[in-house]
């Protein structure tokens, strides 16, 4: 009786502690999973197998980029109001509506992405007993499903799984035996050689994901943060969740550096040719174990991204944007019914899978991200807007850094984008 009584209790308290938490932090978590998917372990394995721990630094720079840009976003929400509802003040309701539309055309390419990416994984661990397509159906079944939760319910799941990816992806770095001086080499600003650059500047623009600009916006209020001393509660969740992110990242750099690089990868095909890889060397436990986590961040990007145009439609409406409204729901289960339907991409335009999770983020390093940019820069910069909670110096320069380096993304981007999309594929 006793140790049933003691076991009741320390479930009891394990609750409250995970119930404390949530009413003050976990956005973050569900921030740093909006932007942690496929595209983002590949190229953090390219960065590892094609520059060892170079780039390492860059993982630190792109964390605290993403980071100050958020903080940004969310003090927009605090002090002023959501991104797209600054829009449609400055633009007129026709002008934001038409620029909510043109965005979430963005975020239901990333989602065709996604399924497609998550389908095509569980069939090679499936030894290609079903094909990658109903598989891409049943994901976005699946993301319709726990996306329409109430908000605290998906923050609890995006969590849970980002700390999930965390220990799975320190576990394999953990086994590759890494030299540590190397590693913290790594971490010393350098450019290893030619295309570093690029590879760096890709590293810094999947971190710093557009959507999450709109999102944090409007979710600050989900957390009481409305005030003064909700920066500072905001800040330590940035940092705990972008923590995870950032420790995550670096542990697939890890592998793919003391692991790929020295079995002779000099590049990568996919971003299942990690998993296959580390299978020839630890087995295929290390395979499935990389594939499981690339899956699971995969599937975990698709719910915040499409949260994303349910919130922006109704706040270029005019309305304030609610999660548990019907109508928000209906917008969040169409978008990402349109974005299952990468089986039908695949069968008319002759996409791959793997030109799906190159092009559709590409797409968004085009058109979304220097709006977005430009936008965020506009808001936060406003004093009609922000009062005296305008940027200072050198926030207002970081923020010029976001609108230069995504307006560099989309210049270098544009002319492989177009070339890809009108032969077909990459």
């Amino acid at each position: 009786m006793e140790t049933k009584s003691a076991h009741s209790s320390y479930g009891s308290r394990l609750r409250d502690t995970a119930s404390g938490f949530f009413q003050k932090y976990g956005l973050g978590f569900v921030m740093v999973a909006s932007y942690f998917g496929s595209g983002s372990v590949f190229i953090a394995s390219s960065a590892g197998v094609r520059y060892g721990y170079g780039l390492l630094w860059a993982v630190v720079g792109a964390v605290l980029f993403g980071f100050m840009a958020q903080d940004m976003s969310a003090r927009l929400g605090i002090f002023g109001e959501p991104l797209m509802t600054f829009a449609r003040r400055k633009i007129g309701g026709t002008g934001a509506t038409a620029l909510a539309a043109l965005l979430s055309i963005g975020c239901v390419a990333w989602t065709l992405e996604l399924t497609a990416a998550v389908g095509k994984g569980i069939s090679i661990l499936l030894n290609g007993a079903i094909g990658w397509q109903p598989l891409a159906l049943v994901t976005g079944l699946l993301a319709i499903l726990i996306g329409v939760l109430n908000y605290d319910g998906v923050e609890r799941i995006m969590t849970a799984m980002m700390l999930i990816l965390l220990v799975i992806y320190m576990s394999v770095a953990g086994v590759s035996s890494p030299s540590m001086a190397d590693v913290a080499g790594g971490f010393v600003p350098s450019v290893p050689a030619g295309g570093a650059l690029t590879l760096a500047a890709a590293i810094i623009g999947t971190t710093a994901l557009w959507p999450n600009f709109f999102l944090e916006s409007n979710l600050v209020k989900q957390k009481g943060w409305v005030d003064e001393e909700g920066v500072s509660e905001m800040r330590r969740d940035l940092g705990i969740g972008y923590l995870v992110g950032g420790l995550t990242t670096v542990a697939i750099v890890v592998v793919a550096a003391a692991v790929l690089r020295p079995a002779g990868y000099t590049e990568l095909e996919t971003f299942i040719t990690p998993g296959r890889a580390l299978a020839d060397v630890f087995g295929e436990w290390a395979m499935v174990v990389f594939l499981l986590g690339t899956l699971a961040a995969a599937f975990n990007s698709i719910v915040p991204i499409m949260w994303t145009p349910a919130y922006l439609f109704q706040n270029a409406r005019g309305r304030v944007a609610d999660s548990a409204s019907r109508e928000f729901k209906i917008i969040y289960a169409v978008g990402v019914g349109i974005g299952s339907l990468s089986p039908l991409v695949h069968e008319f335009l002759g996409l791959s899978v793997i030109d799906m999770i190159l092009l559709f983020p590409a797409y968004n390093a085009i058109v979304g991200l220097p709006i977005t940019a430009l936008l965020l820069f506009w808001a936060v910069n406003d004093r009609e807007t922000m009062g005296d909670h305008r940027n200072g110096i050198a926030l207002m320069s970081l923020n010029f850094l976001l609108v230069a380096l995504s307006a560099y993304l989309a210049v270098t981007s544009l002319p492989g984008f177009i070339d890809a999309l009108t032969s077909g594929g990459l």
